[in-house]
């Protein structure tokens, strides 16, 4: 028994010693990338999750060299932001006409929570351009390129609906229905059996279901996927609500720029610095407002629900009030991909109106369930974001790393080294064992106010 441990302690080791020089190539590959396709105009050599291909820029890419320093006038000089594809997607079928369009249908399919996450916006224009779930050809070229046919748009993950149902054919119209509830109904223009280990190395590095967003693909969804139009009939019924691209479009200020802060934790006092700091980065404009968008569809089995984060942004916003801060919930499924879900939420966010997104370290980044290797380098999101900013029509603000001082509260890391001050850490682990336990949090830490509701709802 002693030797058959230790065999597999070697065997651990070895396989997390490989994970990390992968990895490390990979990341290094990318930032070559990410230089040469901000720098260079032309053809660029672009790798995306392991795979090397052509990718052409646009002008504004092949402009943008470094140390111009682009100014969000450079993209955000329109009154307002357009949508990606150039029109906002509404697949809402009028009043009058849903008891039609859903008596159409001659097949029934009850949503998961992710699906009911994309159908939703698909219907309201989150996924814009989209008007539907991708056949299989979309399917596979998204998947391989990070691209759409045709009009060749960047969009970084496939939108698809899966089912077990044999018997669904091109040509059958389903209603999709969410808690008992109509909210769409799909015309089959295509149904096939994935190639999910394919999917899995091209979307998320990796094909082994030590990653969650593998995992979900491969043991989650189900044997076949179908693609098609998609006529919206009801959002889904949620205890908070998810304003649609629309209706965040008109809550941000005219002609200013918009800085998206994407979050599926509770808000602390760091991440409170972070978002407000970066309203005054070199390339943002005055009058900038921060929209604090986080996803509330599903997450990682361990994260706190979306109802229990809902009330803690309620009570946050309401304690600051701040006028520069606009709040919205995006029903979003997260895939912890890494890079290309770096792109999806920047595709997302442009969509909703904004002009610039927060891109943190090791962002949408996952760990292995088993070893708790990172799949991901810290930076291979940013790198994979800012190659491609320009053609999105976005600009990135990289994620500060604020830290908090005895002797002048929070700062950047980089300023607390260079005058010596005394930074207070607390891990999250440490945080949500204090949390269970009933110890005092300290303030400089997290909001009180965000303390209790967390506490309340344990």
């Amino acid at each position: 028994e002693a030797g058959a441990e230790g065999t597999f302690r070697i065997a651990l080791s070895t396989m997390s010693a490989l994970r990390r020089s992968l990895r490390a190539g990979f990341a290094a590959a990318k930032r070559v990338t990410a230089v040469n396709a901000v720098g260079a105009a032309g053809p660029a050599r672009a790798i995306l999750a392991g795979s090397l291909r052509t990718q052409t820029l646009s002008p504004l890419a092949q402009l943008a060299k470094p140390g111009m320093g682009f100014h969000s006038s450079a993209f955000a000089a329109a009154a307002v932001q357009p949508p990606h594809g150039g029109e906002l997607v509404n697949l809402m079928v009028p009043d009058a006409e849903k008891a039609k369009v859903a008596a159409s249908a001659n097949r029934t399919l009850e949503l998961s929570d992710r699906n009911a996450c994309d159908v939703e916006l698909l219907a309201t224009g989150g996924f814009s351009p989209l008007r539907g779930f991708m056949d299989e050809a979309t399917y596979t070229h998204c998947v391989k390129e990070m691209r759409l046919p045709g009009s060749n748009l960047l969009f970084g993950m496939p939108i698809v609906l899966d089912t077990d149902c044999e018997e669904t054919a091109v040509g059958d119209k389903v209603l999709l229905k969410y808690q008992g509830k109509d909210v769409a109904v799909v015309t089959v223009e295509s149904k096939w059996k994935p190639d999910k280990p394919l999917e899995a190395k091209m979307c998320y590095g990796t094909s082994s279901i030590e990653h969650p967003g593998v995992s979900m693909i491969s043991m989650e969804r189900r044997k076949y996927y179908i693609g098609g139009k998609v006529e919206g009939l009801n959002v889904p019924t949620r205890p908070f609500p998810c304003p649609t691209p629309a209706e965040v479009r008109d809550m941000l200020p005219e002609g200013k720029d918009v800085v998206a802060f994407q979050c599926r934790n509770p808000i602390h006092r760091a991440h409170y610095e972070l978002f407000t700091r970066a309203l005054h980065a070199d390339n943002v404009g005055e009058g900038a407002v921060a929209l604090v968008h986080p996803t509330m569809g599903p997450t990682q089995d361990d994260d706190i629900s979306g109802l229990v984060r809902y009330h803690t942004y309620e009570t946050l916003a309401a304690e600051v009030n701040n006028p520069q801060i606009r709040w919205a919930y995006l029903p979003y499924s997260m895939h912890m991909a890494g890079p290309r879900e770096a792109i999806q939420h920047m595709i997302i966010r442009k969509n909703y109106g904004c002009t610039h997104f927060i891109i943190g370290r090791d962002m949408a980044g996952s760990k292995s369930s088993i070893d708790g290797e990172d799949f991901y380098g810290a930076y291979d999101a940013q790198d994979l974001a800012k190659a491609n900013a320009a053609e999105l029509g976005m600009q990135t603000v990289p994620s500060l790393n604020v830290v908090y001082t005895d002797e002048e509260g929070y700062v950047t890391a980089d300023v607390a080294e260079k005058k010596g001050l005394s930074v207070k850490k607390l891990s999250g682990t440490k945080f949500r064992k204090m949390l269970r336990g009933g110890e005092d949090i300290p303030e400089w830490f997290a909001f009180k106010s965000v303390v209790k509701v967390l506490r309340e709802h344990q």
